[in-house]
């Protein structure tokens, strides 16, 4: 069937009966996401409606609202009832700790906030992991139950099942923003929200609502009180990043993950060691390619809505050391982890309470996911041993203090991602990626970066130890719609992350090189464009999207249409979700 034909079915479908209600439904085998054509719908939906009220704030932001929430139904059905219980009670504590009379009380509310906001996170996303530690210990066999569920089938008459507990999409991301928003007014940085309507809009801004970027509410909520701007060089950016976006996600990423990294991770005991380590660095690229593709595609969709969302990579293959990979690679959340994590333990300037509180954070979450004793015992004896060495020598306790608060910043960004061992090892090794530059960068005779030649080597290195952490995330994470809602198999997770790991270790057999390009070359073809592109100059990439917006517009709906044909073509017909969704 050609794209025209589609099309026309399509339209011819759209004022049935039958097709209104499904697309009011919620059903979770068609959600609302970029990549397929009934969000376009929608999208141009909303912009219809939209280009008749834009110049009117508050019923702009309202129907922004509305269309946000609407989008998350259909994205996540029930659970758009937690996007709402966490936006009203975010909305209601703001207040409280602004007009606490004292600093004990404005501290009591923020706490508040922060146990409602990660008790919900925890009780959806690490319910099943705290069950089985929590059996493995005791010998019960608990299973939980979904409480919202039942509430909402007694009040409501509605039959959710109360028997399983669904992961909501996007929870880390929403859950982070108003997290930091109550912090925020706590620290005297903004004010709160006057309108539950617009803080409503800032909690579930659909383009980022569910990959991200995190969204500060300082940066954001002024601009619900600007009037609409959009000049045509901006509708030309904005478009640039929504084709550029829908293009990485689809010709790169699952391209890329459909016809070699899903295969060489689902069996990687089936394949060379150079097969894995091929599908190592493709996972590397596709992991990018589509996450970035998703915010691409948020920051072009926002910024025609008359919105600016915050910039979250930038060309983090080029980084020339660990931290300066964390510094370019989702820097919105690498930023929110800095403000309300590392800093308030001290940063590089030592410890502090929060320090401690974190560490006995970090050692029960451990305890309960492994259900051992002994993983406590170890990380206990671990700290101790710190203070001690602490003791004994003063004058490196202020170094290793800030090297445990750079440890335990990466870890607990590892346990954001899901309370899995893989995640676990992830995020302990960037930690230990970062201090261990920090060390070798006094003694390195490479260290000069002016030369090219010794930035190249560090960027070359960087690359490759990024990559390789990702065997335990590739491992950790959920790579479909139904493995989503599911716990994960940690045993399993780790024995695939160790297979992987023994045929690059074991069975690095280069001379199957040729054999494995003659084989793979279509996939290893895309994949050497992309990191071409990826390593191209930002001045250049710069000036070809400038050029892009400038051009005139024939030219430029031109190119999305040669862009949007090309798309069609080589689209899986199997849904291919977003990574980060998960998260």
């Amino acid at each position: 069937m050609s794209f025209w034909t589609t099309i026309d079915k399509l339209f011819n479908q759209l004022f049935e009966v039958e097709t209104i209600k499904m697309a009011l439904d919620y059903n979770s085998a068609t959600p609302l996401i970029f990549t397929q054509l009934y969000f376009w719908i929608f999208f141009a939906i909303v912009l219809s409606v939209y280009s008749f009220i834009y110049k009117k704030n508050k019923l702009r932001n309202a129907f922004l609202f509305l269309v946000s929430i609407f989008f998350y139904y259909k994205t996540s059905g029930f659970f758009f009832s937690i996007l709402l219980f966490s936006t009203f009670s975010d909305y209601l504590l703001g207040f409280a700790i602004e007009k606490g009379k004292t600093i004990t009380r404005k501290k009591c509310w923020l706490a508040l906030s922060i146990f409602i906001n990660l008790f919900v996170l925890f009780y959806f996303k690490y319910a099943y992991f705290f069950a089985d530690s929590f059996n493995q210990l005791i010998g019960a066999e608990w299973h939980p139950i979904n409480h919202f569920a039942e509430i909402s089938n007694q009040l409501f008459g509605s039959s959710f099942r109360v028997d399983q507990i669904l992961l909501p999409v996007g929870i880390s991301f929403f859950t982070f923003q108003t997290m930091s928003y109550s912090i925020d007014i706590y620290r005297k940085e903004i004010k709160p929200v006057r309108s539950i309507i617009d803080f409503g809009f800032y909690v579930s801004f659909f383009p980022q609502l569910v990959a991200g970027p995190i969204v500060r509410a300082a940066k954001f909520i002024p601009q619900l009180y600007e009037p609409y701007n959009l000049t045509k060089k901006q509708f030309g950016i904005a478009l640039f990043w929504i084709m550029n976006g829908l293009l990485k996600k689809v010709i790169l990423a699952d391209y890329i993950a459909l016809n070699l990294v899903d295969r060489v991770f689902e069996n990687p005991e089936l394949f060379t060691g150079v097969e894995n380590l091929m599908a190592l660095y493709g996972y590397s690229l596709q992991v990018y390619a589509d996450f970035s593709g998703y915010t691409d595609i948020a920051i072009g969709i926002a910024m025609l809505l008359g919105f600016q969302l915050p910039k979250n990579f930038d060309s983090p293959y080029k980084a020339d050391s660990c931290g300066n990979f964390w510094k370019r690679w989702h820097i919105s959340l690498s930023s929110w982890l800095k403000d309300y994590l590392y800093i308030p333990m001290g940063g590089n300037r030592g410890g502090s309470t929060f320090t401690f509180v974190s560490l006995a954070f970090v050692a029960l979450f451990l305890f309960f996911i492994s259900g051992s004793f002994y993983v406590l015992i170890y990380f206990l004896s671990g700290l101790l041993l710190a203070l001690i060495i602490g003791l004994i020598f003063p004058k490196i306790r202020g170094w290793y203090i800030t090297n445990i608060n750079i440890m335990i910043t990466m870890l607990l960004g590892g346990l954001w991602h899901g309370a899995s061992w893989n995640f676990v090892f992830w995020g302990g090794l960037n930690g230990l990626g970062i201090v261990v530059y920090k060390l070798w960068r006094k003694i390195s005779p490479w260290e000069d970066k002016s030369k090219w030649w010794n930035r190249a080597l560090a960027v070359f290195i960087t690359f490759n130890f990024i990559s390789f952490t990702r065997i335990w995330f590739r491992s950790g994470s959920a790579s479909s719609f139904d493995s989503m809602n599911k716990a994960h198999d940690i045993q399993y997770e780790l024995l695939t992350a160790n297979t992987m790991l023994n045929k690059l270790i074991y069975n690095l057999n280069l001379t199957v090189l040729p054999d494995v390009i003659l084989g793979f070359w279509p996939v290893l073809s895309v994949m050497f464009i992309g990191f071409v592109i990826h390593l191209l100059p930002s001045k250049f990439k710069e000036w070809y999207r400038n050029k892009f917006a400038t051009a005139p517009m024939s030219l430029q709906l031109a190119f999305c249409g040669s862009a949007i044909f090309v798309l069609y073509q080589v689209l899986s017909a199997d849904l291919q979700p977003f990574i980060y969704f998960q998260f």
